[in-house]
């Protein structure tokens, strides 16, 4: 599947080829960090299949919970996450953040990972009060 994507604030933009079965929840520690949030939705790219066509990624290398050196781009603008990929030379797959991705509605989760760090709230979502847009008091 070919996607598009952007950064919140416009300067980058993005595309590349994935596969929809590939995409996924991650509860580790890092994600619920890096996300701000209690986990991460990511669908990982084809060999080498990621192309800017608007802007530079910043990266730094974090050594994520597995152990394994990750480079994490992001917006240096905006701090819009954009992938986290394996570093070294060559293709690689990239772990493009779903929410950055402008068909994200086509990429529905199939697998969760670390699932031992989730939220224990996560179960109770259905169950909470929802408002169609946002909360008027």
């Amino acid at each position: 599947m070919n996607i598009t994507g952007r950064c919140h604030c416009g300067e980058l933009e993005f595309s590349a080829v994935v596969n929809p079965e590939k995409t996924m929840i991650c509860h580790c520690n890092d994600c619920q960090t890096l996300s701000a949030s209690a986990f991460r939705t990511v669908v990982i790219s084809e060999l080498g299949a990621l192309t800017f066509n608007k802007g530079t990624p910043k990266e730094y290398i974090k050594v994520a919970q597995s152990g394994n050196h990750r480079a994490q781009g992001f917006c240096e603008n905006c701090g819009t996450g954009i992938y986290a990929s394996p570093i070294g030379d060559g293709p690689k797959p990239y772990f493009l953040r779903v929410g950055a991705i402008d068909q994200r509605d086509s990429l529905i989760p199939k697998t969760q990972i670390w699932a031992n760090a989730a939220q224990s709230w996560l179960g109770e979502i259905d169950s909470m009060r929802s408002f169609e847009e946002g909360p008027t008091q």
